[in-house]
């Protein structure tokens, strides 16, 4: 689950971390993009030292480096976190976006309330946090399913 919550020992409040789910690892990236460098040079063997090969050569570099440009691209945008702070009186959401920038909300956990919208969100099972005349959502990039879980989580943290 690409969330988890932290709850110290020593204060009343609870901390949820959201994060998008990254299915390449580092070790991985590495591996890929240099399996994908070996495989693409495989038919260059064949040109060997012959003048063609300079003519092939370049396309084959480029789709290499475009595959790892595509690749760290979305790495970045993927690079988001989330985090819900929830004291004993105040709700508080912080977003950090790929680019930097930061987005809060907060409200008094009294009058804060979770919503799903199952249909009319950008995505399916939209999960909102409502407070202070503001809706913002939260755990967008979550798959379907985690947003279920995300919701069912929130809505018993919120009530306690």
């Amino acid at each position: 689950m690409p969330y988890t919550w932290i709850h110290p020992q020593s204060a009343p409040t609870a901390e949820l971390h959201l994060w998008p789910h990254q299915s390449l690892r580092p070790r991985g990236y590495v591996r890929f993009i240099g399996i994908t460098a070996a495989m693409t040079c495989i038919p260059l063997l064949a040109f060997l030292g012959t003048l063609l090969i300079w003519g092939l050569l370049p396309f084959v570099v480029l789709a290499v480096f475009g595959l790892k440009w595509a690749l760290d691209r979305s790495r970045k945008d993927r690079q988001i976190i989330e985090v819900l702070t929830l004291g004993p009186e105040q709700a508080r959401l912080e977003r950090t976006n790929p680019d930097g920038a930061q987005q809060s909300w907060q409200c008094n956990r009294y009058w804060a309330s979770v919503e799903m919208h199952d249909d009319d969100g950008p995505v399916p099972h939209y999960v909102t946090l409502r407070g202070c005349g503001r809706e913002v959502e939260i755990g967008a990039f979550l798959s379907e399913e985690e947003r279920l879980t995300l919701y069912d989580d929130l809505r018993r943290a919120f009530r306690h």
